[in-house]
């Protein structure tokens, strides 16, 4: 069985992924803010790449960017923000349909895996980047979930 990073397309599906997310967390009022403050310019690539890693695919986010720790940190410190969780969510799921990614399971599988990638590593920590522990790995997700 091919791995879920390989039924979205490889690298150049993640990214094509990742470009139509950021534009539409761009275009929602709430979500945007958690840009606010600017971004990388290279975080679609960086996107991309983490999710590649999380979903069967090459470990280039942590041999390049970093683990699983500083991903977390940077989504930490910024308080209960719910709401932002669930629009961030529907921008996924508008993004899955943008860029054709509507087949089931597949559809579900990676809405299930940014869900719980949303509402539970990246909002774990909302007190302060100071709590989160060091040297996490980057959780992977397969067909069945979680592993």
């Amino acid at each position: 069985m091919q791995s879920l990073y390989e039924a979205i397309g490889g690298h150049e599906g993640l990214l094509r992924l990742a470009e139509a997310w950021h534009t539409r967390v761009m275009a929602d009022e709430i979500v945007s803010h958690a840009f606010s403050h600017g971004f990388h310019p290279g975080h679609t690539e960086r996107l991309a790449a983490y999710w590649a890693e999380a979903l069967g695919g090459p470990t280039t986010y942590s041999d390049t960017f970093g683990d699983e720790t500083s991903v977390v940190r940077i989504h930490s410190g910024n308080g209960p923000h719910e709401e932002m969780d669930r629009r961030a969510i529907a921008c996924f799921d508008q993004a899955l349909e943008d860029v054709g990614l509507t087949v089931e399971p597949l559809r579900s599988v990676l809405h299930d895996y940014f869900a719980w990638a949303t509402t539970t590593t990246m909002s774990r920590y909302p007190r302060s980047a100071d709590d989160v522990p060091g040297g996490m790995v980057i959780p992977k997700w397969s067909w069945d979930g979680l592993e």
